[in-house]
Order: structure tokens, then C-alpha cells, then sequence
């Protein structure tokens, strides 16, 4: 038997998440049965959407998340003792597993191999992050070379993977970042043009915009919503192609109030479409394939930003949420 520690949601969200939303606590796990197997996590992944999601559970129940973890003990032959796994078993230490059990498109997998890369990346452009970005953009934005594509939350674990995509595509890319230093790493990155939207007024915003893409904008990846998207909205070209990935700006704080888009979807004959990368789910492996070639290529690069321990759990997922990371944010048992 094995002794599990797990993080509880503890009481429903109220904006930035605190101490008290969270509880600690540890259980026992029994001896795998029949088709079934043990993980033991080694890296745990935090990400923007556990905070919206998190309101459709109730109080009580194992913080939602993915993570990479490897078999202690199976009696499934698919995941043999040793694996390295990718799994949605939440905030735990230890999860006793069957894999046939719960949604298709969600099901625990074995990592393919990496090569010299760091098993995190399962986490990141490795894994839902990577074919976030991947499927997100190129599917729905369908870039053309020369246009000119507009990233917000650009970096972070998807946005600077979008952008980096998207110079490969040949595109002009402009990043939107929250300091200098994440600014500065876009542009070693390859962007083209970068605004720390911190260092500039919302009222101002627009002409920033303007001036870092003078020419319009055909594609836009939106990972904030709010004013950015906005100003952004107000600057697409004719035909533009907008991928919703999230509205991080609004998840911890009252929605902000922006003017009405839709004259501008008319008269631009613009088209949005919001999604969920777990759509792409027969697809899963094209996506890690993809970028692990960019990446061996030297095309595609990452950033990890690491916290230790899994008592860290809130505090990284917090940071996170306030801009803390830097590329993709994990936790390391």
C-alpha cells in the first residue's frame, strides 16, 4: 500500500485564489487490481484553466491538472512498471488508475521518447500546452506567409510556442507580455515586435498596437480577452481569423467592459472561433511529433519556469495566474 498526499478544493473561488481554498490532506491507496496501476508523480503541471474550470466541481473534491508520473506497480500490460506516463489524475502524489475509465479523449497515455529533453515537457510543448498551440493556431488561424499575427499572453507556455509557430509559417509576429524580461525573450525568440501592456495606459494601448503592426492584423491568437483583445479587434485586417484560447484577464476579476465587436465582424468579415484542444484527441501524437522535430531542428524553443515540492502547489498555481511564469509553469515532487 502506498500513502497519497492530495490537494483538496477546499471552498469555491472568489477571485485570486488563497490559502483557504486549498486543503492537505493524505489517504492510503490499495494494491492495483485487475487492468489497473499505480503512478507516482514526478512533475505536476499548474494552468490557467483549472481556475475556471475549478467552479463546476464542488467543495471537497481533488484539485483537477495534469501530470507526468511513473508506474510503481501495474497489473495492466499497457503501462508496465517503469513507464513514464502523462495522466489527468489531479493534484496527488500517488493515483491508483484504470485507465478505461473516464472520458476517451482524456485517458491517461505513455510518454513517446524524448531523446535529451526533460520528461516536464509531457506538460508543456510536449503535451496539452504544445498541441494548444499547435492544433489552436494552425487550424483555426490558418496563417499565410507574410501576414501578420497578434499573440496575447504571449509568454507563456502556449503563446510562445504560437509565436514561434508562426514565424516558422513565415508570418510577422507581435507578442503581448506583461514585463520586459518576458519581452526580451520573445524577441530572442524571433518576434518581430513586442508591448509590455504593464508599461502602457489602456487608453494608449491601441496606439501601441498600431505601431507595433502598422500594416493590420490578419491573425490573432487571444489567450486574455478584455481591453487587449479589444484594441486588437479594432485592428484586424479584412478576412482576419481570431483562435480564442482563453480570457485570463478576466478568470480572477470582474469582466472588463469593451465596446460591442460586432459591427466589426460584419463589415471585416472576420471570423472567431473559440476552442478546446482535447477536439484534436485522434490527433494527439501528430501535434508532440511535430514540435519535438521543430525543437530537434532548433526551430522551436522553451522555457520552463520550476517550483519545488508539491506542498508549493497554490503558491505556483497562484503565480501563475498573476503572471509569475515564464514559458510553462510545473511543479517538481
Amino acid at each position: 500500500m502506498v500513502l497519497a498526499k492530495k490537494w483538496i478544493y477546499a471552498k469555491p473561488f472568489e477571485g485570486l485564489p488563497k490559502d483557504e481554498n486549498f486543503r492537505l490532506e493524505k489517504e492510503t491507496l490499495p494494491e492495483p487490481g485487475e487492468n489497473e496501476f499505480v503512478a507516482e508523480a514526478v512533475f505536476l503541471s499548474v494552468d490557467p484553466y483549472m481556475r475556471p474550470y475549478m467552479a463546476s466541481y464542488p467543495a471537497g473534491t481533488v484539485m483537477i491538472g495534469g501530470q507526468v508520473a511513473k508506474v510503481t506497480a501495474s497489473r495492466h500490460p499497457q503501462f508496465p512498471v517503469g513507464a513514464t506516463v502523462f495522466g489527468n489524475f489531479g493534484w496527488r502524489t500517488h493515483t491508483l488508475v484504470n485507465p478505461e475509465q473516464g472520458a476517451a479523449d482524456s485517458r491517461p497515455y505513455v510518454l513517446p521518447p524524448f531523446g535529451a529533453h526533460p520528461a516536464s515537457l509531457g506538460l508543456g510543448v510536449l503535451g496539452m500546452p504544445g498541441n494548444t498551440a499547435y492544433f489552436g493556431f494552425l487550424e483555426l488561424c490558418q496563417p499565410k506567409q507574410g501576414e501578420t499575427v497578434v499573440v496575447s499572453g504571449a509568454a507563456g507556455a502556449v503563446g510562445s510556442l504560437v509565436g514561434q509557430i508562426a514565424k516558422i509559417k513565415g508570418c510577422r509576429v507581435v507578442g503581448i507580455a506583461g514585463s520586459d524580461d518576458k519581452c526580451g525573450w520573445l524577441r530572442e525568440l524571433g518576434f518581430d515586435a513586442t508591448i509590455n501592456y504593464r508599461q502602457v495606459e489602456r487608453d494608449a494601448f491601441a496606439d501601441a498596437l498600431r505601431a507595433a503592426a502598422p500594416g493590420g492584423v490578419d491573425c490573432y491568437f487571444d489567450n486574455v480577452g478584455g481591453y487587449i483583445s479589444e484594441a486588437v479587434l479594432g485592428q484586424m485586417n479584412l478576412y482576419g481569423r481570431i483562435s480564442v484560447c482563453g480570457t485570463i484577464s478576466n478568470y480572477n476579476a470582474e469582466r472588463a467592459q469593451v465596446a460591442d465587436p460586432q459591427r466589426l465582424f460584419v463589415f471585416k468579415q472576420l471570423r472567431q472561433e473559440g476552442f478546446i484542444v482535447t477536439r484534436w484527441a485522434k490527433r494527439w501524437m501528430e501535434g508532440i511529433r511535430q514540435n519535438l522535430q521543430w525543437i530537434e531542428e532548433g526551430r522551436l524553443r522553451y522555457q520552463e519556469t520550476v517550483t519545488d515540492g508539491f506542498e508549493q502547489m497554490p503558491a505556483a498555481f497562484v503565480s501563475m495566474l498573476t503572471g509569475g511564469n515564464t514559458g510553462k509553469a510545473v511543479v517538481k515532487v
